[in-house]
C-alpha cells in the first residue's frame, strides 16, 4: 500500500474533470494506493466503475445551488475516521469545502486542483486567495489557467503547479473497422461527419457552433454534425438547430458510453467552447487521430496545434469557425489523416494518462516528505 488517498469531488457526472479524476483514481488503485472518492453532490454518474475497482464512494448529499453548512461536518467526520495522507479535491467548489475542513480535521496534506481558466468570476478567485493558507498546493490542468490564476491574485506563483490533464491512448486510439461500424448505424453514408462531445452548456457555446454550421451547409451540404452529451441547454439548443433549419443535418446523441468508437466514426472534430481549462474531450479527440476545428481559449491550444493537429480561431466568432471548418473540409483525405496522426504522436508524448499519473504520485510524495511522511506512505 502507497498510502491512503482521498478525492473530493464537486459532482460525479459525465464531465471532462469528473472523467479524469476517476481515471487517476483508478490508475493510482491499481499502483497500490488506498483509494476513496468523496462527491459532494450525490453521482450521476461512475459509480459502477468505481465500484468495480474497488473503490469506495460517499455523497455528502448536497443540492446544487444550496449551501449546506452540514456539510462541511460530514466532510470533518470523513476526514476523522478515514485519516487519510493526502486530500486531493477538485473543482472550485470542492477546493474550497476542502480547505474549510482542514481545521476541523488533521490533514497531511491537501491538493486543490482547478480545472478549468474561469471557475465562476471574482468572487470565487478572492475566496481563493482568502482560503489558501489552507491549502500544501493549488494545480491547474493548463499552463494558461496557471497563468491567470496568478495574474488576479488568486494563487501565489510559489503555490501553484501545472499538472495537464491525461487521457488513455490505449483506450482512445484509430479504430476503423469499430467507426464503420458505426457509421452504418448511424446511417452517415460518405457524408463528412463533424463531431462534437461535452455537456451542453453556456461554457460550451453551442449556439455559435449550429451557426457556424449552417454557414457551412452553404457551401457544403455533404456534411452532417453530431453532438454527444446532455445539459441544461439542450432543449434551447435543439430549438436553435431548428431555427436554422438544420433538423437533417445535426444529431443530437445524448450521453454515449461509446465515445471512442464516436470518435472513429467522426471525420473530424469540433469545439465552440468561450471558456476551457483542457478539455479531456481534445485530448480524447487528438489520441484518436481526429483533425480539430476549436476556439482559443484556455489550454485548447496546449493540445491543438495550429495548422499541425488542427486550426484555431478566436472564441465568438462563428465567421471564423465556419471558415476553418470548409479550410479542413477542403483538405485532401491524406493532409486530413497526417494532421491526425501528428495530433496523436503529440498527446503519446505529453499527455499519456501514465505519464499524468507518474506526476501526481511524484508530488504527493514530494508534499508528504516535506511533512516528514514519505516512509509512512511508502508502507
Amino acid at each position: 500500500m502507497n498510502g491512503r488517498l482521498l478525492f473530493l469531488t464537486t459532482g460525479l457526472a459525465y464531465g471532462g474533470a469528473e472523467t479524469q479524476l476517476v481515471r487517476l483514481a483508478t490508475r493510482l488503485r491499481a499502483r497500490g494506493w488506498g483509494v476513496r472518492v468523496v462527491s459532494m453532490l450525490p453521482p450521476q454518474a461512475f459509480a459502477e466503475e468505481l465500484e468495480a475497482a474497488g473503490i469506495p464512494l460517499a455523497t455528502l448529499n448536497m443540492r446544487r445551488g444550496v449551501p449546506d453548512p452540514r456539510a462541511l461536518f460530514r466532510l470533518a467526520s470523513i476526514l476523522r475516521r478515514d485519516r487519510p495522507q493526502v486530500v486531493h479535491s477538485h473543482m472550485v467548489h470542492a477546493n474550497l469545502l476542502a480547505r474549510l475542513a482542514r481545521p476541523l480535521a488533521r490533514v497531511p496534506v491537501l491538493v486543490c486542483t482547478a480545472h478549468n481558466i474561469n471557475e465562476g468570476g471574482r468572487h470565487r478567485e478572492w475566496a481563493y486567495r482568502l482560503t489558501d493558507f489552507f491549502c500544501d498546493l493549488t494545480t491547474q490542468v493548463s499552463q494558461a489557467g496557471l497563468e491567470r490564476y496568478v495574474r488576479v491574485g488568486a494563487v501565489p506563483r510559489h503555490k501553484i503547479r501545472f499538472i495537464p490533464n491525461g487521457v488513455d491512448t490505449d483506450h482512445f486510439r484509430p479504430n476503423p473497422e469499430a467507426g464503420a461500424r458505426l457509421r452504418h448505424e448511424l446511417g452517415l453514408g460518405s457524408a463528412f461527419a463533424w463531431l462534437a462531445v461535452g455537456r451542453i452548456e453556456g461554457a460550451k457555446d453551442y449556439p455559435n457552433m449550429l451557426r457556424a454550421f449552417a454557414r457551412v451547409l452553404r457551401e457544403r451540404g455533404d456534411t452532417v454534425l453530431l453532438i454527444a452529451g446532455q445539459g441544461s441547454l439542450r432543449e434551447e439548443a435543439e430549438q436553435l438547430a431548428n431555427q436554422l433549419g438544420l433538423r437533417e443535418k445535426v444529431h443530437f446523441l445524448g450521453v454515449r458510453k461509446d465515445v471512442p468508437e464516436l470518435m472513429n466514426a467522426a471525420d473530424a472534430y469540433v469545439m465552440s467552447s468561450a471558456w476551457e481549462g483542457m478539455p479531456m474531450v481534445l485530448l480524447e479527440a487528438a489520441a484518436t487521430g481526429l483533425p480539430i476545428v476549436a476556439t482559443d481559449v484556455g489550454g485548447n491550444r496546449e493540445v491543438v496545434l495550429d495548422e499541425q493537429s488542427g486550426f484555431l480561431v478566436p472564441p465568438e466568432d462563428l465567421e471564423a469557425l465556419a471558415r476553418a471548418m470548409l479550410h479542413l473540409m477542403d483538405l485532401s483525405l491524406e493532409e486530413r489523416q497526417r494532421m491526425g496522426e501528428f495530433g496523436r504522436r503529440y498527446i503519446e508524448e505529453n499527455y499519456s494518462l501514465d505519464r499524468v499519473v507518474d506526476q501526481w504520485e511524484a508530488l504527493y510524495m514530494e508534499l508528504l516528505g516535506k511533512k516528514g511522511l514519505g516512509k509512512v506512505a511508502e508502507k
